[in-house]
C-alpha cells in the first residue's frame, strides 16, 4: 500500500521549496509519481503592486506575461532540484485556473495532496488554501508548517483518535505513512468527567487493526482541561512526534462550510506536518 500519486502545490513563497522537498521525499519512499501543480495566479488576480511598470499600454497582457515568466522560473527551480537529488517519476503542470479549483481538480486524481500551512503567505488565496481543499478534494492532505525543515524520515506519528468517522477516515488514509514510521501513538483526549469506558473509542480494536497492517502502535488516553488542539500540539511536542494524523471536521452542511474549531486551530498553530482527511 503506497501513495502512488502525490500532488504538491508550488508557488512563489519562500516555503514552496520546503514542501516540494518533503513531497519529493515521500514520493520516493512510496515509489510514486509526483505532480508539481503550479497555478500561475492569472485568475486569482493577485499580482505584486510593483511587478508591472507604470505606463504600460496593455496591463492585462503584461500581467499575464509576468505571471507566466514567474511560474516558469519556479518550475525550472523545481526540476533542477529533482535532477540534483536523483531520478523520480514526476511532471510539472502549469495552470491558469483559480488556485483552489485547480488543486481540487488535479488532487482528485491523486492519493495525497501536499500543501503549505499558508500562515506566512502574502495573499489570502494561499493562506486559506489548505482548509478549502481539505473539504472538497476527497483524498488526504499533508499540510507543511510555515516554519521548520522536515528533511528526515518520519520517526514518530501521533494519531488523534476519538472514535469518530473523521478519525477513522484519517487513520485509514494514513496507513501508507504509518507503515513507514518507527513509532505510532494512538492518543485519545478526554475532558474532565468523561470516561473512556463510556465512549465508543474501540481502542483495542484499532490497535489490532493497525497490527494487521504491519503497524505496531501504542495507545494513550489523557484528561485535559485545555482545548483539544492545544493538547494535541503539546503532546506532540512532549513525545517528539514529527507527524500528526487527524480527522478534519465540518459542523455545517451548508455550501459555505466552515472548518471545525479543532481543525482550524491546528492549521493556524501547527508546528509539525499534519496529515488530515475528511
Amino acid at each position: 500500500m503506497n501513495y502512488r500519486t502525490i500532488l504538491v502545490h508550488l508557488d512563489q513563497s519562500l516555503r514552496s521549496p520546503v514542501r516540494a522537498a518533503l513531497a519529493t521525499r515521500w514520493a520516493r519512499a512510496h515509489e510514486g509519481h509526483l505532480i508539481a501543480l503550479l497555478p500561475t495566479g492569472l485568475l486569482d488576480g493577485v499580482i505584486p503592486a510593483d511587478a508591472i511598470p507604470t505606463g504600460m499600454s496593455d496591463y492585462i497582457a503584461e500581467s499575464a506575461d509576468y505571471l507566466r515568466r514567474r511560474a516558469e522560473g519556479i518550475s525550472r527551480e523545481f526540476r533542477e532540484g529533482i535532477e540534483r537529488t536523483g531520478g523520480l517519476s514526476y511532471d510539472v503542470r502549469m495552470v491558469d485556473g483559480a488556485t483552489v479549483d485547480a488543486v481540487v481538480r488535479h488532487g482528485r486524481a491523486s492519493d495525497l495532496v501536499v500543501l503549505g500551512q499558508g500562515e506566512d503567505a502574502s495573499d489570502t488565496v494561499v493562506r486559506g488554501l489548505a482548509g478549502q481543499v481539505l473539504m472538497d478534494v476527497g483524498c488526504p492532505v499533508l499540510v507543511v508548517p510555515s516554519a521548520g525543515t522536515f528533511d528526515e524520515k518520519t520517526m514518530h506519528a501521533l494519531v488523534a483518535w476519538d472514535g469518530s468517522r473523521e478519525a477513522a477516515v484519517a487513520l485509514h488514509a494514513a496507513l501508507p505513512a504509518l507503515r513507514r514510521t518507527a513509532r505510532v501513538t494512538l492518543l485519545s483526549l478526554l475532558h474532565p468527567g468523561q470516561s473512556g469506558a463510556t465512549l465508543p473509542l474501540a481502542v483495542p480494536e484499532m490497535i489490532q487493526f493497525l497490527l494487521r497492517h504491519g503497524v505496531q502502535a501504542v495507545a494513550q488516553s489523557e484528561v485535559t482541561e485545555i482545548s483539544v488542539a492545544d493538547a494535541l500540539l503539546s503532546r506532540a511536542a512532549d513525545l517528539g512526534a514529527d507527524l500528526l494524523v487527524m480527522g478534519g471536521y465540518s459542523h455545517s452542511r451548508l455550501r459555505e462550510r466552515m472548518l471545525g474549531g479543532v481543525t482550524r486551530q491546528i492549521l493556524s498553530q501547527m508546528t509539525l506536518p499534519v496529515l488530515i482527511a475528511h
